[in-house]
């Protein structure tokens, strides 16, 4: 059992891609392999859009690179029920850089609670309820006013496009959590006397964040 404290988080955000691949096949496995129109390297990112819904705008670090076959780490499509045979081909696209977001002052998650289907049959006097899906989830950024830094310029950008972008959370007790969403941003700091002045960025999730424990 362990406990932990979010400082030393560090925010990077995706600012350079290459161009996209092809996944021409793509395994049902406890760690799905993907065969691509090009090669990667271990321990690269990118971003994948497939056929299969649950694994669609997610984004994973590869591993085990092989010719032109990767293993999207940690994703396990081994249920051809959830990852229908042949539907996970699409397209994906590695990270080549990120830019460090400075001066946050704090990150917040919103969403992501179990939403239930509620029902009852004539017979009975009482009420049953099943799971159905999760509410969207964002998050929200507050980061210290300086339109000088690398992180404000590149947030500014991204919002301006809306394109689904990159976020990686880097931990301090080890490990990564990996986010992919469209952003958005308000440039007019708070101006409360006494306080630090901040602006607020936020990120509506496009797809389930991956998390790796190292």
């Amino acid at each position: 059992m362990s406990v932990s404290l979010p400082n030393g988080i560090v925010l990077a955000l995706a600012t350079a891609y290459a161009a996209n691949l092809t996944v021409t096949a793509a395994s049902n496995a406890s760690e799905a392999v993907l065969t691509v129109t090009n090669t990667l390297a271990n321990g690269d990112y990118f971003e994948f859009v497939s056929g299969w819904s649950r694994a669609n705008n997610r984004v994973f670090r590869a591993k085990s690179v092989s010719g032109t076959n990767l293993v999207a780490e940690g994703l396990d499509t081994s249920s051809t029920t959830l990852f229908p045979v042949g539907s996970g081909l699409g397209t994906i696209r590695k990270i080549n850089t990120w830019t460090q977001i400075t001066q946050i002052m704090g990150c917040t998650s919103s969403g992501g609670e179990p939403q239930y289907q509620t029902y009852s049959f004539l017979e009975q006097d009482f009420d049953s309820q099943i799971p159905t899906t999760t509410s969207a989830q964002s998050l929200a950024l507050e980061i210290a006013d300086d339109p000088t830094l690398a992180g404000y310029q590149a947030l500014k950008t991204v919002a301006q496009t809306r394109a689904v972008t990159a976020l990686r959370a880097t931990l301090p007790a080890g490990g990564f959590i990996l986010y992919n969403g469209i952003f958005a941003f308000d440039e007019t700091p708070s101006l409360t006397k006494g306080n630090l002045m901040s602006v607020k960025s936020g990120v509506a999730l496009q797809g389930r964040p991956v998390r790796y424990a190292t």
